[in-house]
């Protein structure tokens, strides 16, 4: 009964957070002083070089209202927005490629983003979470203590100031790897996968490196704190190997407020995705969120910022859902 209601409530909070954000991106254009309609036009009319009748104008204005779904009361659009969005995950056509669609623009872009966030976050949490462990049920030795400033020196530099650095370092200084991302198209093959892999790299790394810092602070300081406990006293006294305690008794009880840690922080690791993306000029959704900035896209935009809430909080109702896993407690409550 515990774990149904435990997942219950997980998935009714999901579904919660879904319908706010969904309805914020709605009302935030509407409540702008520019109206996108108004400025397609003028932007049409500063292309073509001259200006056009007004009547042109009334039934151009007329059908963008239409199509952009502008039409009738602002129930009436926000219902037609939430079934187009809901039912149909239709965003509309995007206004600077017309008549593309702006769903055709995230499922490209989407993959690359939830790549390289996932590989990066995987590997980040569970080495810097390893370090951590290591630093804290050793924490008297001195490598333990170079662990422990690693972490100190790591965690507090923003997400884009490790993307500059290594820029710097790598791709300019030691051009190693290149300054910006550049995938050719094409079917997959050893190939294409070598060079997704090298174009890859250096924003993984800093997202792996930006993680690390919170991760082996945490850790460590869990880590130290249950091995002082009475069941590690317990277990040492009776001649338990160093390594069964570490991995068998501290680290089991260490990494569930690590689980919950990470559940908290994937929306600030999703941003910094983001702006790891635009740096690197890499195909996800950060530099497609930048395209539809830059060319005033407000379809595509909106569509972006929608995909990036659903992205987060499907990412956090996972780890939600992994949780009564790793702790019997939620179990058998």
């Amino acid at each position: 009964m515990g774990l149904i209601q435990y997942i219950s409530s997980r998935v009714g909070a999901y579904l919660i957070v879904l319908f706010v954000g969904i309805t914020i991106t709605f009302f935030l254009p509407r409540l702008m002083p520019s109206d996108p309609i108004e400025g397609y036009i003028a932007q049409m009319q500063n292309q073509a070089g001259q200006s056009m009748n007004p009547e042109t104008i009334r039934e151009l204005r007329a059908s963008l209202r239409k199509l952009y779904g502008l039409e009738g009361t602002l129930i009436e659009q926000y219902v037609d927005y939430l079934e187009r969005i809901i039912l149909r995950f239709d965003f509309g056509p995007s206004l600077a490629s017309y008549p593309r669609p702006v769903s055709e623009f995230i499922f490209n872009s989407l993959p690359w983003t939830l790549g390289l966030l996932g590989t990066s976050l995987v590997i980040s949490w569970v080495i810097g979470n390893l370090i951590g462990l290591v630093a804290g049920f050793y924490h008297n030795s001195r490598w333990a203590t170079f662990l422990e400033t690693l972490g100190v020196i790591l965690y507090p530099i923003p997400y884009y100031i490790l993307a500059l650095v290594l820029i710097l370092l790598f791709a300019y200084i030691w051009p190693i790897f290149p300054l910006s991302t550049t995938i050719m198209p094409g079917d997959f093959s050893w190939e294409k996968i070598n060079s997704i892999i090298y174009n890859s790299f250096l924003p993984a790394l800093t997202l792996v490196l930006a993680g690390f810092g919170w991760n082996i602070l945490g850790m460590k300081a869990l880590s130290f704190a249950n091995k002082e406990e009475g069941y590690v006293t317990f277990a040492r006294l009776k001649g338990t190997p160093s390594r069964t305690i570490m991995f068998g008794y501290v680290f089991r009880n260490s990494i569930l407020p690590q689980i919950t840690a990470l559940a908290l922080s994937i929306g600030g690791i999703f941003n910094g995705a983001l702006l790891t993306e635009i740096l690197f000029s890499y195909p996800g959704l950060g530099l497609l969120m930048r395209t539809a900035i830059g060319s005033g896209d407000f379809n595509l935009l909106y569509g972006t910022i929608i995909m990036s809430i659903v992205s987060v909080a499907t990412a956090a109702l996972i780890i939600d859902l992994i949780y009564p896993l790793l702790d019997p407690r939620i179990r058998y409550r």
